[in-house]
């Protein structure tokens, strides 16, 4: 993972956890609200569970793409390696704490991570998501994921392959100017509410007060 530090107009940055900050995922994570907290593992999930799940993440090598305010982080894309079965594949999980939804994060993290994942050689990504939450859906339709339904759950797969000439301007983006690499995310943001607001039949309206 590259060192690179992106700042993005907000307080914070976005940059890549250190193996000795894995803690901050876990402190992220029990900060969550019980809706979020719902959202993110699709079922109940007391303290105990996330302190295992964190442990684990920091043991198996599990790569964490965060947005980091005053030494907390407040959001997180995670990217998970592979399992050993011969079917398995790299995961994506993504969560952001209250405060800091609706400004664009879970779009820029989500890149961030496809470009990771490309730099390690992979072809696809595995996401999985609770039937109910909506804005997951829409992020992981933003990028790709061609999601079915069951049991309560959605689960679909990113080609890697196709993000390229999905996002050419994002992808360039991630080793231009800090300028160019705004105005890639802006690009990135109208597509996302394009998509919206055609999906509820209210036309091209661009909220730019959302971004």
């Amino acid at each position: 993972m590259r060192d690179d530090t992106i700042e993005i107009g907000l307080p914070g940055v976005i940059r890549a956890l250190a193996r000795s900050e894995m803690p901050l995922l876990r402190e992220h994570l029990l900060r969550l609200d019980s809706e979020s907290r719902h959202d993110r593992f699709n079922g109940f999930a007391d303290e105990s569970f996330i302190e295992r799940y964190a442990a684990k993440c920091q043991a198996d090598g599990t790569m964490v793409i965060a947005y980091l305010e005053n030494g907390k982080v407040l959001a997180a894309a995670e990217l998970h390696p592979p399992g050993s079965e011969p079917e398995s594949q790299p995961e994506v999980a993504f969560s952001v704490e209250r405060p800091v939804r609706r400004k664009g994060l879970g779009s820029i993290l989500f890149q961030q991570l496809i470009e990771e994942a490309k730099r390690k050689g992979y072809d696809s990504l595995r996401i999985t998501t609770g039937s109910q939450n909506e804005a997951m859906r829409a992020l992981a339709n933003k990028f790709g994921a061609h999601l079915t339904f069951r049991y309560g759950e959605s689960t679909g797969e990113i080609d890697l392959r196709q993000q390229a000439a999905a996002h050419p301007s994002a992808s360039a983006a991630l080793t231009a100017s800090p300028a160019n690499w705004l105005k890639a995310f802006a690009s990135i943001n109208r597509d996302y509410w394009d998509w919206v607001f055609r999906l509820y039949g209210l036309g091209r309206i661009v909220p730019w007060s959302l971004r």
